[in-house]
């Protein structure tokens, strides 16, 4: 057999691989051709080192003892300190919810403190409204071009209120209507505007609630936001809240 053929057997040989019927032939070419004889010794030493090669950076038995107790422990240390860690999660979880609660009943407060300013202000001045009028067909369309919605009124016919009129106001940087109605010695006002950034803030009021000693009630509807404001009892603020919903 000539040399081409053996080459190709030479890793079989090498992987201890060759059929037993083939060695016996195979070491008697490797001594009759130096070329092939020089070819397997090459590949087995090239065999020998890359198994030393391994060997050499395999750790030692202690070292790897070693290696899977520290992981033993740090798995360990891992899962002692889980519950602390979910515990700090969820402290800080409810840290910023408190926080965000907190910047929405602050900035409620706020909008709140300044329609009651704009309600006081106008009890104070000398003409409270801009328009004068106990007529809502008077004072509904006196709005009209001047707030970007329809001022509805509610039928105040054999009720205690009177309408007083209307006056054009901004609040949050956007136009709003303000009406002024008046229920024996008291007056009620009630703010309409846009319902939108911050005013959001001012929430539900499914029944009236005292603030620095007046009572108010707010809700929104359709894109706009109603805020009432008077010093008269709760249940006075509320009747005429549930007939300015019914009117809208």
């Amino acid at each position: 057999m000539d040399c081409e053929f053996w080459q190709d057997k030479v890793d079989a040989f090498v992987d201890d691989e060759m059929p037993s019927a083939q060695v016996r032939d195979f070491e008697s070419h490797l001594r009759e051709c130096p070329a092939c004889s020089a070819e397997t010794v090459a590949r087995q030493r090239l065999k020998i080192e890359t198994r030393a090669a391994g060997q050499r950076f395999m750790p030692s038995a202690a070292l790897q003892e070693r290696i899977r107790e520290k992981i033993g422990s740090r798995k360990q240390e891992r899962w002692q300190w889980w519950p602390t860690a979910v515990g700090v999660a969820a402290a800080l979880v409810l840290a910023i919810l408190a926080g965000q609660a907190w910047n929405r009943a602050q900035m409620r407060n706020e909008l709140a403190v300044q329609l009651v300013d704009q309600h006081v202000a106008t009890l104070a001045a000398v003409n409270p409204v801009d328009v004068v009028s106990t007529d809502s067909h008077t004072v509904k369309p006196w709005f009209a071009g001047k707030v970007p919605f329809s001022v509805d009124l509610p039928n105040l016919e054999n009720t205690p209120y009177s309408l007083i009129g209307g006056k054009f106001v901004y609040f949050q940087q956007a136009p709003a209507a303000q009406l002024l109605f008046g229920i024996r010695k008291h007056k009620i006002s009630v703010f309409i505007f846009r319902d939108h950034g911050n005013t959001s803030s001012l929430g539900e009021e499914s029944a009236p609630v005292r603030r620095n000693g007046f009572v108010t009630q707010t809700w929104s509807e359709d894109g706009l936001r109603y805020f009432a404001i008077s010093d008269v009892n709760g249940e006075d603020v509320r009747k005429l809240c549930e007939m300015l919903k019914a009117a809208s």
